[in-house]
């Protein structure tokens, strides 16, 4: 095969497909206001040595859920969406949750 040069991702599209990876997730936080917070200020972190990414994020958790569930499920969509979108091994996905979305379970109560 011959050598058509060299392919480089840049650290941001990691960013991106990790985002939207998490966002794919039941359980996760879609409001606006988070995901300005996620794409834009930093609340994605990508380390690339080599052939191996090292992801940390930010997440907002819907109020309600099993956080250690969702976030292993974040993980894994990370894991796979990079590696087959990008070719890139993930060695770990470090997620922080920063807050608990309880916008719903406040309409709910107001409802009532």
């Amino acid at each position: 095969m011959e050598n058509l040069g060299q392919v480089k991702i840049s650290n941001d599209v990691i960013q991106t497909i990790a985002g939207f990876a998490a966002l794919e997730i039941e359980g996760i936080d879609t409001s606006t206001s988070f995901t300005d917070k996620l794409f834009r200020n930093n609340g994605i972190k990508v380390e690339i040595q080599e052939d191996q990414a090292e992801i940390s994020m930010v997440l907002s958790v819907k109020y309600g859920e099993i956080i250690p569930e969702v976030c292993q499920k974040v993980q894994e969509n990370i894991i796979n969406a990079v590696e087959t979108m990008a070719g890139l091994r993930v060695s770990q996905v470090n997620i922080r949750v920063e807050s608990v979305d309880v916008k719903k379970e406040r309409e709910k109560k107001d409802n009532e």
